[in-house]
């Protein structure tokens, strides 16, 4: 396992390398002048300003060495300047990043559990009632576009029955969080109120991230359960446990210690996908409720085509990516001892 482990953490330098390969030479195609947007934070007040900004910082010399300079700013934290949000792009990334981690905790135990376990029971009910309505429930949850179903529950749960608004904090709560009286220790929201005790900012931080947890999770718990559905399906029909049950052993004690770890490696491999991408902003769910997270951010830089913006998300994304798909490898390991050898 630690040999595993090791050669993993091994290839994680390289595959970052790689990545900030890619996102350079996303940035060389523009010309000097658009990537010396970089570097100005306001609009130029003589003639000749973005000459001196390109000679200063030697944007038209040979792309090796502008690399190492980019290289050498990315590990300091310069991303660049958002003309999107008038602040460094490092900084944007680091005050929004909170809301789209808040986010991901709560929508992803709900999804992944709840997707699981429903996969489990069509599985173990196959061709049966409970079967047939997972089946019919997981066909619906995959074809609705999730702005349409976000709509909906908007539609329903805020604009005629009040109760989930959309957004991150009431205006009331949002002005107590941002007062000397509130100390900020994670930045969550519902954490801190907790920390603070401050149960009102508590309820009204769930409040509004009911909406947003239940589009995401309706709509992965259907990919969740029908992948978990397909794998418990074969793997139940394994000789394995045939032979356990002749030895004795319950359906109860076939399904969950015997069936269940090895179903669960193509379960790992979309559920890891499915967080990495929670983690990176979704962009549609965190833009539909107005949520104040990467996602959304990333949705205002593309639209005002802010390139540094979406090049210094693009960044963030890829080292998340790379990142979590090292966590998934782990988990294999876990799930399956054989994987460790490999």
């Amino acid at each position: 396992m630690r040999t595993y482990i090791i050669r993993r953490l091994l290839i994680l330098p390289v595959l970052v390398l790689g990545v900030t390969i890619l996102i350079f030479v996303l940035i060389s195609m523009l010309t000097p002048y658009e990537r010396a947007a970089l570097y100005v934070t306001d609009i130029p007040k003589r003639q000749g300003a973005i000459d001196d900004v390109i000679a200063k910082y030697g944007l038209d010399d040979p792309i090796h060495e502008q690399y190492l300079r980019w290289m050498g700013k990315v590990v300091r934290g310069d991303l660049g300047w958002s003309k999107t949000d008038k602040s460094p792009v490092a900084e944007v990334i680091r005050r929004r990043l909170p809301a789209t981690v808040e986010l991901t905790l709560f929508a992803s135990l709900p999804m992944v559990g709840v997707g699981i376990w429903l996969g489990i029971q069509a599985a173990v009910n196959h061709n049966k009632f409970i079967d047939q309505i997972l089946r019919v429930n997981s066909i619906i949850g995959w074809s609705i576009p999730i702005f349409v179903f976000a709509l909906i529950v908007m539609m329903i749960f805020y604009a005629r029955l009040q109760w989930f608004p959309p957004g991150r904090l009431s205006d009331w709560a949002q002005r107590i969080v941002l007062s000397d009286e509130f100390s900020r220790y994670t930045q969550l929201n519902t954490i801190d109120s907790l920390l603070n005790g401050r149960g009102d900012i508590l309820l009204d931080a769930v409040r509004h991230l009911v909406l947003p947890v239940l589009s995401l999770s309706y709509l992965n718990w259907a990919l969740i359960l029908r992948v978990t559905r397909s794998s418990m399906l074969e793997t139940l029909r394994q000789d394995y446990l045939t032979t356990a049950r002749a030895k004795g052993l319950t359906e109860r004690n076939v399904v969950n210690k015997h069936a269940l770890p090895n179903a669960l490696i193509p379960v790992a491999t979309i559920g890891g996908l499915v967080l990495i991408a929670l983690l990176n902003g979704v962009v549609i769910t965190e833009t539909v409720f107005n949520y104040p997270g990467i996602g959304s951010f990333m949705a205002q830089a593309a639209i005002t085509l802010d390139v540094i913006s979406v090049l210094g998300i693009a960044l963030y994304a890829g080292v998340v990516l790379v990142v979590g798909n090292l966590v998934v490898d782990l988990l294999y390991a876990f799930l399956d001892p054989r994987i460790r050898l490999a």
